[in-house]
C-alpha cells in the first residue's frame, strides 16, 4: 500500500472512531457564531448557536448612481458590478439595490461587501448563457467546467446578500448539461472557497437547477429565506464540503431535495477529503415534489459528520422526509446525525430511510474494496410526530461489512401504514415508539443488536452489490 493510501485509511479510521465533532470555534463579527461546551458522546451531534449581527458598513453605494435602470429590460450587469467593485476597493460596505426590476447577468461579490435588496427589488437573471462566466464548478461530486451562479463569489470573505428583495433565475438556464449547452448550467447563488457568508431575509425563484450552493466554504449563516425551485435538479440549498453552517427559519419548497448535504464523489473527492461538518438546520419548513426534504448524500466521499436537525416541519416529499444515502465506492464516513422535535406529514415514501448500498451514480473511479464502503455511525432521532406516513423507517440497505454503529429512535408518535425495518445495525436503542395504524409487525429486523428489540419479526437480508475491485494503477488526481 502506498503512503498516500495508508494516510487516507488512517484518516478515515480515526474519523470513524471519533464521536466528538468540533463545534464552531470562531466568534466572527458579522455572524456571531459562538462556541458551546464540548458534548459527551452520548449527547448526539454538537449544537452551536449563530446570531447574524449585521456588518457595519464603511460605505453604502446605490446601484442607481452607477447607471442601473431597474426597468426590467435593460441589462444592468455592468452598473451593478461596478458598484460592487467600487465598494470593495473603498474598504467594503453595502451595495444597495432599490426597488425595481434589474435584468442582469452574473454578478461577482467581493470580500467585505454586502448586497442589500430593498423591498420590491428584483434581480432577474439574463437568459443568455454567455452572461455567465466559465470556471471550475462542482457538479455531481466532481470539479468540471461550468457556468458561475447568477450571484457568486470565489475566494472571498465576509460576503453576503440580505433582503427583503428577490432573486429570480431565468427558466431558459435550468436543467442538466446537454448537447446544445454542454457546460454545467448556472446555479442561482454560489460561493466557492469563501468564509463568513451571510444570506438573510430574501426570497428566490428558479427552475430545474440549484438555488443556493456553497462549496468549500466555512462559517455560513442562511436565515429566513423563502426558496422556491421546481423541476428536476431543483434543489433548494446544497451544502457541499462546507464547515460550520447554520440554516435557520427558512421556508423551502422544491422539486428535488429541499436541503442536500454532500462532499463529492469517488476517488477525486476521497483523495481531497473535504467533509461537510457541523451543520445545524432549525426552525425550517419543507415541501418537496420529486425526492426528499433533507437528503444526506449520496455524494459522501469527503465525509459528512456533525449534523443536527431540530424544530422543523416536513409537509410533503416524493420519497422520505430524511434520506441518508450512499453506496460502496464512496468511502469516507457519515456520522453523528441527530434529529429532534420534528413534525412529518404528506410523505409518499415515509419518515426516514438509509440506503448505503446503491444510491446515486457509481463513479468512474470508485474507492475499491471494503475501504470504499462508507463508515456509518451514531444516527439519533427523537421527539418525532408523524401523520399517516406510509412507512416509518426503512433502514435495511446497510452493508454487513460495515454495519451502522449506534442508532436510536426515541419518543416517536402518530400514525403510519408500516412500521420499522432495520438490518445490519449494532447498539440500537428503541424506546417510546407509540404509533398506530400500521399493518404487520411494528419492528422488523435482520442482524440487529441493542435494546428495545423484543417481539421483532425476522426479515431477509438485502441483496448486496458486487464488490469493487482494486484498479490496475492507483488513482491520481488529474
Amino acid at each position: 500500500m502506498t503512503d498516500k493510501l495508508s494516510g487516507r485509511r488512517t484518516f478515515i479510521t480515526r474519523a470513524a472512531q471519533s464521536a466528538i465533532v468540533t463545534p464552531v470555534l470562531s466568534s466572527l463579527a458579522h455572524l456571531g457564531f459562538a462556541q458551546e461546551p464540548q458534548r459527551t458522546p452520548a449527547s448526539g451531534a454538537p449544537k452551536h448557536t449563530a446570531t447574524a449581527i449585521p456588518l457595519k458598513p464603511k460605505i453604502t453605494l446605490n446601484v442607481r448612481d452607477f447607471g442601473a435602470t431597474g426597468d426590467g429590460t435593460t441589462k444592468d450587469t455592468a452598473a451593478i458590478q461596478q458598484a460592487i467593485d467600487r465598494c470593495a476597493v473603498l474598504g467594503g460596505g453595502e451595495v444597495l439595490v432599490p426597488a425595481g426590476d434589474y435584468s442582469t447577468g452574473a454578478l461577482a461579490l467581493r470580500s467585505n461587501t454586502l448586497l442589500r435588496l430593498d423591498k420590491d427589488a428584483n434581480l432577474l437573471g439574463s437568459p443568455d448563457f454567455a452572461d455567465y462566466p466559465v470556471t471550475q464548478v462542482r457538479w455531481e461530486g466532481h470539479w468540471i467546467q461550468g457556468r458561475t451562479g447568477l450571484v457568486y463569489a470565489m475566494d472571498s470573505g465576509k460576503v453576503g446578500i440580505v433582503g427583503p428583495g428577490k432573486i429570480v433565475g431565468n427558466k431558459a438556464l435550468g436543467g442538466r448539461p446537454n448537447q446544445q449547452n454542454p457546460l454545467r448550467h448556472p446555479c442561482l447563488i454560489e460561493f466557492t472557497n469563501c468564509t463568513d457568508i451571510r444570506l438573510e431575509d430574501f426570497s428566490t425563484s428558479y427552475d430545474h437547477m440549484w438555488s443556493i450552493h456553497p462549496v468549500y466554504c466555512e462559517q455560513v449563516s442562511i436565515k429566513n429565506l423563502t426558496i422556491r425551485s421546481t423541476g428536476g435538479n431543483g434543489d433548494g440549498i446544497d451544502i457541499d464540503s462546507c464547515k460550520h453552517v447554520l440554516i435557520d427559519g427558512c421556508d423551502i419548497s422544491t422539486g428535488d431535495d429541499c436541503i442536500s448535504l454532500k462532499s463529492g464523489r469517488g476517488e477525486e473527492a476521497y483523495t481531497i477529503l473535504r467533509p461537510t461538518e457541523d451543520v445545524r438546520i432549525t426552525n425550517c419548513t419543507f415541501a418537496d415534489s420529486i425526492f426528499a426534504c433533507i437528503g444526506i448524500g449520496s455524494e459522501t466521499s469527503g465525509g459528512i459528520r456533525g449534523v443536527r436537525i431540530e424544530h422543523c416541519k416536513f409537509s410533503a416529499a416524493r420519497t422520505f422526509a430524511i434520506y441518508i444515502k450512499s453506496r460502496p465506492g464512496r468511502g469516507a464516513f457519515i456520522e453523528d446525525i441527530v434529529a429532534d422535535d420534528l413534525d412529518v406529514s404528506g410523505m409518499t415514501g415515509g419518515f426516514l430511510r438509509f440506503n448505503i448500498l446503491n444510491s446515486g451514480i457509481q463513479d468512474e473511479f470508485p474507492v475499491p474494496g471494503d475501504e470504499g464502503i462508507p463508515t456509518i455511525r451514531n444516527f439519533r432521532f427523537s421527539n418525532v410526530r408523524v401523520s399517516d406516513v406510509p412507512l416509518l423507517v426503512d433502514g435495511t440497505a446497510i452493508h454487513p461489512h460495515k454495519p451502522l454503529d449506534g442508532f436510536s429512535l426515541n419518543n416517536i408518535t402518530g400514525t403510519c401504514a408500516k412500521g420499522i425495518f432495520l438490518a445490519n445495525i449494532k447498539n440500537a436503542i428503541l424506546s417510546n415508539i407509540k404509533v398506530t395504524g400500521f399493518a404487520g409487525a411494528l419492528l422488523n429486523i435482520n442482524s440487529v443488536t441493542g435494546t428495545g428489540l423484543a417481539s421483532a419479526a425476522k426479515i431477509e437480508a438485502a441483496k448486496l452489490p458486487d464488490p469493487i475491485p482494486a484498479p490496475d494503477k492507483p488513482y491520481q488526481l488529474h
